[in-house]
């Protein structure tokens, strides 16, 4: 039988390092910060965003614009209009031109105030986002952390029963030795036995599961094993009031932000609308350098520079016509964005709510679990007691063993669960 269970154990834990790592909680957000891929990424979206700012706040720079030319100037041909009486004329060949022109935007109807600040709303958006990943990652984690430590303990308890089932086994086979006994109560019992061996592996191999998805999550070797704190459920979890929570994730929570940011997106995007119907005035200065000097007839090869300094003002007319559509449809857009913020408030109200009450049932179950744990022991003894002076049957025994294991599982789940309720109001209120 002990060579059984090592073998067992080998293929369990087969090509596996033993290195272990115990983390806390504060460790595993710190590893997520550090190694999670997808907040890695939303972080580059937030250096993108402040490139996009700088872009933006480039359209009040003046625009510069240079071109140089030289070229080669064919001799022109001079006709009548009916294209009679054709004669060449000599040209200068070498053609040369240099074009400077420049262009400072005076006035634009606001519209590049409005994109600097689309494009800053834009970073504030991006920045939101990498909150939001932050703590859906973290949430992610805790929830695999939080079941490796579940399979631990409920390993433990396995564990435990396994021992007292084969002392069981070993009174009951003294006293079938002694004729006070049925070979068929050891067979009942070796067949709890097995099941209890079964529900062990099954438990193994669950736990190496979750160890290999945290371990991808974290960004850390497979051949790590990682260890829970094993402090976790005796801490001491806040017990503050459903209004403390409820202010939390008004100020906090990413959800919220993003739609109040949105909001004011779609505002500076109707700003820009409206942009469109007011006029665009420039300050403009070119200089052209020109040579030889063609419009004249022959052409005079000589170089003529010309420039001018002026204010220009540009204004679309068919913006009186098509600027109004836009115009309305940002204005939906902006009411949309309103109304999706109040019903993610209205939303987050109710999940804040509702995270906090079963956070508080989460305490009632565990005391309701304590007590089902110390009647369960107790019915045990009782049980066992009577069993051994032979007053009970082998399958009274059988089930006082069941109900003992399913009491003592469920005192385990409810103890981590008060540890996964309290960390879900923080992720729901935006604090985690």
């Amino acid at each position: 039988m002990i060579k059984k269970l090592l073998f067992v154990c080998l293929l369990i834990l087969g090509g596996k390092s033993w290195a272990q790592q115990t983390l806390t909680i504060d460790k595993l957000f710190e590893k997520i910060e550090d190694n999670h891929r997808g907040l890695t990424t939303m972080k580059s979206g937030v250096e993108a965003a402040e490139q996009g700012i700088e872009w933006a706040k480039s359209k009040r720079l003046p625009d510069i614009d240079a071109s140089l030319s030289i070229s080669y100037i064919g001799n022109a041909l001079l006709t009548d209009r009916n294209f009679s009486n054709a004669h060449g004329l000599k040209s200068p060949h070498f053609g040369n031109n240099f074009a400077l022109q420049a262009q400072q935007v005076v006035y634009a109807g606001g519209a590049i105030t409005a994109g600097i600040k689309l494009a800053e709303l834009g970073k504030r958006q991006a920045e939101t986002g990498v909150r939001l990943t932050r703590q859906q990652a973290r949430f992610i984690a805790l929830g695999q952390y939080l079941d490796i430590f579940k399979t631990d303990n409920q390993i433990k308890v396995y564990e435990q029963n396994i021992a007292l089932t084969r002392q069981l086994l070993a009174d009951i086979k003294e006293k079938q030795e002694q004729g006070m006994a049925l070979k068929n109560d050891i067979t009942r019992y070796e067949l709890q036995m097995e099941s209890l061996k079964l529900g062990l592996t099954a438990l193994h191999n669950s736990r190496n599961i979750l160890n290999h998805q945290l371990c991808n999550t974290l960004g850390m070797s497979q051949d790590e094993t990682i260890v829970p704190d094993p402090t976790l459920t005796g801490s001491t979890y806040g017990n503050e009031g459903e209004a403390y929570w409820q202010n939390v994730g008004a100020s906090k929570s990413p959800l919220l932000e993003q739609a109040s940011n949105a909001i004011l997106i779609a505002e500076q995007n109707e700003k820009i609308a409206k942009s469109d119907q007011l006029p665009k005035v420039a300050i403009v200065a070119a200089d052209n350098f020109d040579g030889p000097i063609t419009f004249e007839i022959p052409p005079i090869d000589k170089n003529l520079n010309v420039w001018y300094v002026g204010v220009g003002v540009k204004y679309s007319l068919s913006s009186l016509f098509k600027g109004n559509k836009r115009i309305r449809q940002a204005a939906v857009e902006t009411r949309r964005a309103r109304e999706a913020h109040a019903q993610q408030a209205e939303r987050l109200n109710n999940d804040v709510q509702a995270a906090w009450v079963r956070y508080q049932q989460s305490y009632v179950e565990l005391e309701t679990q304590q007590k089902s744990v110390e009647l369960a022991r107790q019915n045990y003894d009782v049980v066992n007691s009577r069993y051994l002076n032979q007053m009970a049957l082998v399958t009274d025994m059988v089930d006082a063993s069941n109900l003992r294991l399913n009491a003592e599982l469920k005192e385990v789940d409810a103890r981590i669960n008060i540890v996964y309720a309290y960390y879900r109001i923080k992720y729901v209120a935006g604090e985690i």
